[in-house]
């Protein structure tokens, strides 16, 4: 039997856990840095096919039908004058048992931790050091070692396992940008909506079928990185600006806006380079892109899946696979970040005539998102 240790209890860790708990030639451990998982914040996430179609496997598809949502389209808007410019058709990419789906964030790790059994999971403890080899000899922070066969770092993009086991530091690149989420009331939107402004954009879609809705902005902001150690505690500033951009550009209201939170918005500058076929990263300690390509929940379930079969199959090929999509994904998501936030009115005009062209362009959203929700 071969023991998989895994850095990290968010979507990529438990997910891969879930894999793992319905086969018996494996027993595992998941070990997570914070005392308890939240599942108070209702801020949402979007899952494309690919994506679902893994957790169906796992009776995702059993879920409450009031605790999921399956947008299909996404809107676009001029956010100054709420007019609509095209949308996009997202049903053209499911297919008879596999929805694009939003939904809560907890409600999908409530689901991911309902099968593991608390044994299997270790709270306040994080890795201090690693004894690379054959089999991984791993230390933690409240002084237990443990021998695995495998160990897959899935602890975030502040991973500190990650400078420990590469043996050098990382840190991630502030993307001169910030992201407030909320959710939001007051309003219906049946679809995801995404209203673009002058250097920022926000985007809107419901969470469930129970009038919950998800509000996400980007706005750029250039920040020192005096100012970044200070705002990652003192967040006002940032609310302040945003709700002064609503006010003046939005149909969205402020005080509609209910569990705000601001912050910096960090992406990754490289992917790992690791020559240990025993160790895996995932999710945001493997790469961490911009959110306007909406893929950060996806990749990490896509990720974990193909660490299992690697590990399956004894074989690293679909792992360095998943290096190339993240790749185009991270090209797709600085596009979008890019287009999203025109404010000369020239491109503005030519942006929207080119995105009412593309929108219902086959071929070219069979490539740019085809390639990406389903294949």
């Amino acid at each position: 039997m071969k023991k998989i240790g895994i850095i990290g209890g968010g979507i990529s860790g438990l997910y891969l856990a879930n894999i793992l708990n319905n086969n018996s030639n494996f027993d595992y451990k998941v070990f997570e840095r914070k005392s308890n998982f939240n599942f108070l914040e209702g801020y949402g996430i979007q899952l494309s096919v690919n994506s679902i179609k893994l957790l169906n496997k796992l009776n995702f598809n059993n879920l409450s039908a009031s605790e999921v949502c399956f947008p299909t389209k996404v809107n676009f808007f001029n956010s100054n004058n709420s007019k609509k410019i095209c949308d996009i058709n997202l049903s053209q990419f499911n297919d008879d048992q596999n929805r694009y789906t939003t939904t809560k964030r907890s409600t999908l790790l409530k689901f991911l931790l309902k099968n593991i059994p608390k044994e299997k999971i270790r709270f306040k403890t994080t890795l201090t050091h690693v004894e690379e080899g054959e089999n991984t000899k791993v230390y933690f922070s409240d002084n237990s070692q443990e021998n695995f066969d495998y160990l897959i770092i899935a602890d975030g993009i502040f991973s500190q396992s990650k400078s420990i086991i590469l043996n050098k530091s990382f840190s991630p690149k502030y993307n001169n940008s910030i992201a407030i989420r909320a959710n939001l009331k007051g309003y219906n939107f049946e679809n995801i909506s995404i209203f673009m402004g002058s250097n920022f954009h926000y985007v809107t879609y419901p969470i469930n079928q129970n009038n919950e809705y998800n509000f996400v902005a980007i706005l750029k902001k250039k920040l020192t990185t005096s100012d970044l150690d200070y705002n990652k505690n003192s967040p006002n500033e940032f609310k302040y600006l945003l709700k002064k951009i609503l006010n003046k550009n939005s149909i969205i209201k402020f005080e509609n806006l209910t569990e705000i939170k601001a912050f910096p918005v960090f992406v990754s500058k490289n992917f790992p380079n690791i020559n240990q076929k025993n160790i895996f990263f995932s999710g945001d300690a493997l790469f961490a892109f911009s959110p306007s390509f909406a893929q950060g929940a996806s990749q990490s379930i896509e990720t974990a899946q193909d660490i299992f079969d690697c590990i399956i199959s004894k074989s690293d090929h679909s792992y360095k696979n998943r290096f190339r999509k993240i790749y185009s994904i991270n090209l797709r998501s600085k596009i979008n970040n890019f287009v999203f936030h025109l404010s000369n009115p020239i491109n503005i005009f030519i942006r929207n005539i080119i995105l009412k062209y593309l929108s219902k362009n086959k071929k070219f959203l069979e490539n740019y998102l085809g390639k990406i929700y389903r294949n």
